[in-house]
């Protein structure tokens, strides 16, 4: 286990906010206009230790492993009884590709826990070697290494705050753990707000016709995801769609996406519109231009992920 301190993003937006997505929840929805470069990847962290490769599970031999960023004067003698919100960050990449390691996502998970949390940046098992629920049983995995009892003592995390972040492929795991399980958010899998930037959402054959993908291989990539040969008659499709399993007990959802984001912007229309007939809530933000995941972060829009966790983690 390795132990440093590193990098980060910036960004600036225009935030007009409008009433959208009538159902049974209301929605808040807001367009803003990016500007780059990415926020994150542009600050320093040098508060914020980061505890690399440390095993999550055990998988048919192979140990599984995440980063953990660390608040800053975590693990000081005055910080001993300090229980913290933790977040459970999941990479993008199309569930083929993609690491912790990428610069994007370890930034952002300095950025997270410069903020206050305790952040797990996940590796999970890919495709095509691995076929769903592989990924989604690893996100669960480390949710629940994040509530074992020796990682509540060792970093002090509070096991009714745990939400979960992800980008692309990663949001649609982290919708996911969202819309899955029920019963307390202090226990299980369950978790306490959900940030989903750019996923692709309703994998179905139906989910195809919402709008086309500007990846043309991305079909291929989400049939390999699945193991099926096919949309039509493929079971797992619909089981990793998480919009049709939500409910009432979901917890807050923050989705952002890009207007022309190479993953139809109605992948996220349609999920935000599922939580709400559902009875859940969604804060829903479009983004002009075609950023896509973790190029969406920008300084307004890290400041509204911080701002929406805060609110539904009790940050301070």
């Amino acid at each position: 286990m390795r132990r440093r301190a590193g990098g980060g993003l910036l960004v600036a937006a225009s935030v007009a906010l409008l009433v959208a997505c009538a159902g049974a929840t209301p929605t808040e929805s807001a367009t803003v206009e990016p500007v780059l470069p990415t926020y994150p990847m542009t600050l320093e962290y040098p508060e914020v230790a980061v505890e690399e490769d440390v095993a999550y599970t055990e998988v048919d031999g192979e140990s599984l492993m995440l980063d953990v960023c660390l608040p800053p004067g975590a693990g000081d003698d005055t910080d001993a009884t300090a229980e913290r919100p933790a977040l459970v960050q999941l990479h993008g990449g199309s569930w083929t590709r993609g690491s912790k390691s990428d610069a994007s996502r370890r930034s952002l998970c300095q950025y997270l826990a410069q903020a206050g949390y305790v952040v797990f940046n996940v590796n999970y098992r890919l495709a095509p070697k691995h076929t769903f629920p592989a990924q989604f049983d690893d996100a669960r995995a480390a949710v629940e290494f994040v509530r074992s009892a020796d990682t509540l003592e060792r970093y002090n995390v509070d096991p009714a705050r745990v939400g979960a972040v992800g980008d692309s492929a990663g949001g649609n795991l982290a919708a996911l753990l969202g819309t899955s399980g029920e019963g307390s958010y202090r226990e299980g899998t369950r978790v306490a707000a959900v940030v989903d930037l750019s996923a692709p959402t309703d994998l179905t054959a139906e989910g195809q016709e919402l709008g086309p993908y500007g990846l043309p291989s991305f079909a291929k990539l989400q049939l390999n995801y699945l193991g099926c040969a096919d949309f039509e008659g493929c079971d797992a499709a619909r089981a990793a769609s998480p919009g049709y399993h939500a409910d009432a007990s979901d917890p807050p959802f923050l989705v952002v996406h890009a207007e022309d984001d190479w993953v139809p912007i109605e992948q996220s229309e349609r999920l935000v519109e599922q939580l709400g007939e559902a009875g859940a809530s969604a804060t829903f933000v479009r983004v002009e231009g075609q950023a896509h995941a973790s190029a969406l972060l920008d300084r307004k829009i890290c400041e509204r992920i911080v701002r929406f966790l805060d609110l539904h983690l009790s940050v301070g």
